[in-house]
């Protein structure tokens, strides 16, 4: 189990699928919330507080994303309560949104130029599909499950966290507030766009 600080509110932490197993957990288990799942998630706490400084206050957003081959992503997020209403779109901040692990997946890319390195790498596979977006002054990449074949998940994941992020951004965020630049096709126009 490896834990990383994203930021002051959010860990990510990844288990390997011989972690699981050694917790007599099974790959379809992961998803259901028994008892063995729930003490999984509080050990991931006390680790997360032992070697980061990660401390549950408050409500939480978890994320989870499998790797075929490698193992479960989790990402804890802690939210603030929210306040009174007041302008929603100026609420709205990448760490409040809780993105649906099952539908899809937005990496951000704080400059352009780093989402052309991985769009030049990615769009070698023709299955492949992305939107591109800009929001909050950053550019995200909206990657619909459905449409990302099993076998490239190891190569799409190496590749969007070499060079952005996980997001916690849904598409609905996106759709609203942020500025759609390429629909569905963005890793080929963008490599054809900016070829090496």
């Amino acid at each position: 189990m490896r834990v990383d600080k994203i930021a002051m509110n959010k860990v990510r932490i990844f288990i390997s699928y011989d972690d699981l197993s050694a917790r007599g957990i099974d790959r379809e288990e992961i998803w259901q919330n028994g008892k063995k799942v729930q003490d999984l998630f509080w050990d991931m706490m006390e680790i997360a507080y032992a070697e980061v400084g990660f401390e549950l206050v408050g409500p939480i957003a978890v994320e989870a994303f499998t790797m075929p081959t490698e193992g479960v992503v989790v990402i804890v997020t802690q939210v603030p309560a929210l306040p009174g209403h007041s302008d929603e779109a100026d609420d709205l901040d990448d760490q409040d949104v809780v993105q649906d692990p099952f539908g899809a997946f937005v990496f951000v890319f704080s400059d352009f130029e780093e989402v052309v390195r991985a769009a030049r790498i990615l769009s070698l596979h023709d299955a492949l599909f992305a939107s591109l977006y800009t929001y909050k002054g950053k550019y995200h990449l909206y990657f619909d499950d459905e449409a990302t074949p099993e076998e490239l998940y190891d190569v799409v994941w190496a590749v969007l966290h070499e060079y952005g992020e996980l997001a916690s951004v849904t598409k609905a965020v996106l759709d609203e507030y942020g500025r759609l630049i390429i629909q569905r096709d963005a890793l080929s126009q963008i490599a054809k766009q900016f070829p090496v």
